[in-house]
Formats: C-alpha cells, structure tokens, sequence
C-alpha cells in the first residue's frame, strides 16, 4: 500500500484532542495550529475518516514548497506526479485561500493550480483537447501561507461533523465535533450517569452516547473517496468490519437529555432515533433548575443559552446561579459548562477547577470544569 501524508484539520482549541485520537489508532503526530499530521496508507484514510470525532476533515497532503511568484507556483504544481492521484476522467475543482502571502489572489491561484493539474495529467495520459472530469471527484485546495504552499486533497467529502443523524436542529446547533470534544474533555466513562440540561436537538448526549458504546461517528455515513478507484472497496469493508467488532452495544449508559422548549425535545428525540439510541438516552421537557437526582459520581455538560437576546441574558445568569445552588447538594458531581459569558464562576458561586478556551464557531468561549468530589464507595 502506497504511505501518504495525511492531515487531519481541527477547530482552534481541539488539536490536542485530535491529535490523542489519531494516536489512539495508530499513527505518529505532528501539530501545528488546527492541523494534526501523521503518515498512512489508503487504510489509515478509511479509519480516520470513520473514527475521528472532534477533527473536520481528513485530507492528503500532495506538496509543499515556496512560491512568491505565478511562475513558480504553475511549475511547482505542474512538476507533481497528479496521475498517481487522479485518473484521466478526475472531476477535481480547486478551492484556495492565501493568508500574509505575495500572491494573494486566491481565485488567479486557483486557476493557475488548475491549469498546471490540467497540463500535468495531458501529459500524463497523452491526451490532446480537454480533460472531460466526468468521473470520481477530488478536491483539490492550494493554501498559501506566508508565501508556503500546501496542495491537498480532502478525503472526507462533506465535513465529518456530519455524521448524519441530525433530522432537526435549533437555531444555534452546537457541532456535533466539539460535542464530542466537551465531552472527551471531561473524561467522563459510560459507568457514571450523564446529562444535558440544556440539552437543545441533544447534540451531546446523542455524541456522549457514541462515545459510551465506542460506536465510531462515520458509522451512518460515506465518504468522498470511497469513489475512488484506488481507494479499494474492501478497505472500507475491513475498516466498517472493524468499526462493527468495537462498537460495545451492550454497554448500559446513564444519559440524560433536558430542555425547557417541547419543540426541542422532540427534535432530539428524532435525532437520537435516527442515531439509534433512542432506548439508550431519555430526553424530557424540564427547567434545568428543577434537577435532581439519587445517582451519585454523575458529570453535567451543557451549552447554557449565551444571553445574545435582549432580556435573556438577566434569566440565563439566574438559572447559574440556581444551578450552583443544586449543585451543592450533589457533591460528587461534576458540572461542565460552555459559555462565552465571563462572569460565570460569579454567577455560579466557585471558582472553576479549570477553564478552557474553545471556539463555538466564530464564538469564543470558555469551557467553565467544576469537579466534583470523589465519593467513597
């Protein structure tokens, strides 16, 4: 099998997490800013893309190499061996961007990059007139930095936040890949009883739920190279017969999903039903306020509303500042919160164990951890 250089891309904040994962399948890492490195053969693409939880895509890494000029970057592009990659028929569109760079056209680097695939593969394939690209599609991106070229090509097809349970959503979904992430941060284990109680389309109970029963998160989906013709049929055979011996379907889990809007519960309801969990977590209309519970060990993590609405701010802060109240009658739990209000901890009356910065889209936020005591059993 043929060893590439693989790159799994992640939001700011999660490379760490990222980067544990390709670990945990195999693979050596090197992390730069929103992007884990790591070699591997058409075998390691299949397995990435069906197991990794909290990265966006997975993408083969074909070049690097400077350019400051158009010249340089036409020769650059033209002089690698495409027709390793792509076939005569190859649908392959380019997508660009170009940050602190002297060429900083994007749409004049697209084309250029286009133009020397185009020129490289007529050559190739002897071919005279035009490329028709009516088969497999390979897209193709040139990224610049400061005059640094990377050329790639995406494994994944649609971002692997979609894993494709999602029927429904509110109006501020929280990505399913930093669901996951909360909840990998908060290390918590299927044995301790877990809950939403903000629970929303039930984003991170739904991701909580995969992670309990080790259900890889591209299980439900198909990938964009899975039409590749070098991509052979039975690697994603083996890598989904190996999905399906991990999966821990008999795990029983404690999952908990609450909102205060009915409309909401359904929607997770549906969600969790299309994920096939819908005997494994209970989702029911209640104010968070109204929690409580004989379980002992239990791990909160909720993505609190932020307050943007005029007026809701004032009843977000009250319902903390309730739920640190609760709380304390529960000290052996721990309560995880997501929130880009700074005047948490005040609100909820204990200075965080830890806090971590992440970004919920272009939102910053901080992960506010309140640990729990370790009960005595």
């Amino acid at each position: 099998m043929t060893k590439f250089q693989l790159v799994a891309t992640s939001a700011m904040g999660l490379e760490s997490i990222v980067a544990d994962e390709v670990k945990a399948l195999g693979y050596e890492t090197k992390t730069e800013n929103g992007k884990i490195y790591f070699e591997g053969d058409e075998r390691a693409i299949a397995r990435t893309n069906l197991w990794l939880r909290v990265a966006d895509r997975v993408k083969i890494v074909v070049a690097q190499f400077p350019a400051t000029t158009f010249d340089e970057l036409f020769e650059n592009t033209k002089a690698i061996e495409w027709e390793q990659y792509l076939p005569v028929d190859a649908n392959f569109p380019v997508s660009g961007k170009s940050v602190k760079s002297t060429l900083y056209s994007v749409p004049d680097c697209q084309a250029i990059v286009k133009k020397a695939i185009v020129e490289r593969l007529k050559h190739a394939y002897k071919l005279i007139g035009f490329l028709e690209e009516s088969g497999a599609t390979f897209k193709i991106e040139v990224s610049i930095l400061k005059d640094l070229v990377t050329l790639t090509i995406d494994t994944s097809g649609a971002g692997l936040h979609k894993r494709g349970y999602r029927v429904g959503q509110g109006d501020a979904p929280l990505k399913e890949t930093l669901a996951a992430a909360l909840v990998k941060i908060s290390k918590w284990s299927p044995h301790r009883p877990f809950v939403d109680l903000f629970c929303g389309s039930g984003t991170i109970p739904i991701e909580a739920a995969m992670i309990g029963q080790n259900i890889a998160p591209g299980y439900n989906r198909e990938f964009i190279s899975e039409e590749w013709d070098w991509m052979n049929k039975s690697i994603w055979d083996d890598a989904r017969v190996e999905v399906e011996d991990l999966a821990n379907y008999d795990q029983h889990l404690e999952i908990l999903g609450t909102d205060i809007d009915h409309r909401m519960v359904k929607i997770a309801q549906d969600n969790a039903m299309e994920a096939g969990f819908s005997d494994l977590i209970t989702f029911k209309q209640m104010q968070a306020t109204d929690f409580t519970t004989t379980l002992t060990d239990g791990v909160i993590i909720s993505n609190p509303p932020y307050g943007e609405r005029i007026g809701e701010r004032e009843q977000i802060e009250k319902v903390i500042v309730e739920l640190g109240k609760i709380m304390k009658n529960y000290p052996t739990w721990s309560v995880y919160l997501l929130s880009s209000m700074d005047n948490i901890e005040e609100l909820y009356g204990k200075k965080a164990t830890k806090k971590r910065k992440l970004f919920n889209g272009f939102i910053r936020t901080d992960f506010y951890q309140f640990w729990g005591q370790k009960s005595i059993k």
